[in-house]
């Protein structure tokens, strides 16, 4: 299987996903000589790796933008025929201890999310996982009311855990960002900050962004 080039400007990233838009995923994994798998039960993050791959990302899990040269993060996300986004998107683990001093500016979450491009990729599941066809691409840059949104819930997510209180963080606080387990199963467990403000151990969480909000997104480019 040949490894991707990643882009060298952000014009030749833009023109490879506008390249797969209409495409469905059972030719974009031919010609990477994959199977694609019959559900994505056990396979859920075979999409998002798979138009990585095809678009060249480097970062893979690391704790930075998919496109870090371009300052690009990637995400895909599941539409419905409405083009209603159909679960809520991940962003990056959440740091549970050793946050004195983290601040909005310098977090994951802002800098992943500075400029981002979409992909929607029809999600239904009554249509088969290869049949499923990509869609137009967006190059999206939060607004200042975007970012204000996003850091006000970022600061009160993370104000909660510093106060030894992530067990009380359900996936209703936020506008826009919530905080929910991110685990392959509920026996994993990281540290945290207790209540006393020594250490506890608890499960992963993750930052997601909300159905509203990735829907706000796509209505203001395809209304």
């Amino acid at each position: 299987m040949n490894k991707i080039i990643p882009p060298e400007n952000l014009p030749e990233l833009l023109e490879r996903a506008y390249l797969m838009a209409g495409v469905n995923l059972a030719h974009i994994a031919a010609q990477r000589g994959l199977s694609v798998p019959k559900d994505l039960k056990r396979d859920k993050g075979w999409v998002g790796q798979l138009i990585e791959m095809e678009l060249g990302a480097i970062a893979g899990s690391k704790p930075e933008q998919d496109f870090l040269h371009l300052g690009v993060e990637l995400k895909t996300i599941p539409i419905d025929s409405l083009g209603h986004p159909l679960e809520t998107t991940y962003v990056c683990v959440a740091p549970l201890h050793n946050i004195q001093g983290l601040t909005w500016q310098n977090s994951l979450v802002c800098h992943k999310l500075q400029r981002v491009l979409w992909v929607p990729i029809e999600g239904e599941r009554c249509i088969p996982v290869g049949e499923r066809r990509i869609g137009t691409p967006i190059l999206w840059e939060p607004t200042p009311h975007e970012l204000q949104l996003l850091q006000q819930d970022w600061e009160e997510i993370m104000e909660l855990i510093a106060l030894g209180k992530v067990d009380k963080v359900t996936a209703r606080h936020g506008e826009v960002l919530q905080l929910r387990p991110k685990a392959a199963n509920s026996k994993a467990l990281t540290q945290s900050i207790a209540a006393d403000g020594s250490l506890k151990m608890t499960n992963p969480r993750g930052f997601y962004l909300k159905k509203n909000f990735t829907a706000s997104i796509l209505n203001r480019v395809f209304g």
